[in-house]
């Protein structure tokens, strides 16, 4: 098992203009991604699409994405479904295809309770050997794994750390403290970009980012910066990021992060529905931003 640290890219999915996996932008961003420094590799959660991907080409994705990355980095493979029997079965073949690791997000839509989510993801784990990371955003789910929770599950052994995108300081604090007592390796990921650097400066591993579908040396870089102490390195470059972190919300992710991606030339213009592209009123800002960026 590869160990996980610093800047994890929640990798966008890039179509085709007919809608279909395209495959070649997808191997061209995954060698973009290995030489600018990230980290590891996030196949197919939330900002690839894992809503609108069936589950055929979920796993086909997960697969291409393990061949071809060939253990250079680890590759996380978004498993979470709302159907706890959904989520093992993509966990499991997920598994079998080669992903280092699971990210297993909360259930949406359902709404269960602490004691729900605690049995959903306790028989995940004791039913597929691969191991697994939790997911809390509560914005997205209507649903919030508080920290009790993950205390619990923390002690199950292929639970082996969390993505936390409540963007509270004390949040986060708790996490940390959860995973320092832990008997074992506990990860804690910042899921905020605007707020990544500062949970790492507190003592997160790294952060799954959305950002870093754009700027990732960048976000790696800032990474780096924290775990040698470098704050004001670190500080420096993550203020030249503020204003691009805003852009990257302003609609649903990713909406604007594949919009980006399109301008920069390395994906085509597709998204599914009922998700559709960049609404016009940001193009001017965005474009200025890339521009800034020298990213086109």
């Amino acid at each position: 098992m590869q160990a996980l640290k610093g800047s994890l890219v929640a990798l966008v999915t890039p179509l085709s203009e007919s809608g279909e996996v395209d495959y070649p932008a997808l191997q061209n961003l995954l060698d973009w991604h290995v030489e600018q420094g990230t980290n590891g590799i996030v196949s197919v959660g939330t900002t690839g699409e894992s809503a609108t991907l069936n589950p055929k080409e979920h796993i086909e994705v997960v697969e291409f994405t393990v061949k071809h990355i060939n253990k250079r980095i680890p590759v996380i493979a978004g498993t979470g479904a709302n159907s706890t029997d959904e989520a093992i079965e993509l966990s499991e073949e997920s598994r079998l295809k080669g992903a280092d690791y699971a990210l297993l997000v909360t259930p949406y839509y359902n709404k269960p309770n602490q004691n729900g989510l605690i049995a959903h993801y306790e028989k995940i784990a004791d039913k597929v050997q691969i191991k697994q990371i939790l997911y809390n955003v509560p914005t997205r789910t209507a649903c919030d794994l508080l920290p009790s929770s993950v205390e619990i599950l923390s002690s199950h052994s292929n639970i082996v750390g969390i993505k936390e995108a409540v963007d509270k300081k004390e949040r986060i604090k708790q996490l940390i403290d959860i995973s320092e007592n832990a008997n074992d390796i506990f990860y804690v990921f910042s899921g905020d970009d605007p707020t990544f650097m500062q949970s790492l400066k507190i003592g997160a591993d790294g952060v799954i980012s959305v950002a870093a579908n754009v700027i990732p040396k960048s976000i790696s870089d800032i990474c780096k910066f924290i775990r040698t102490k470098n704050d004001h390195a670190a500080d420096s470059l993550n203020g030249l990021n503020e204003d691009l972190y805003k852009l990257l919300f302003v609609e649903s992710n990713p909406i604007p992060v594949k919009w980006m991606l399109y301008k920069m030339g390395l994906i085509k213009q597709s998204i599914r529905l009922p998700l559709i592209d960049l609404n016009e009123t940001f193009h001017d800002e965005v474009m200025s931003e890339l521009n800034k960026h020298k990213l086109i």
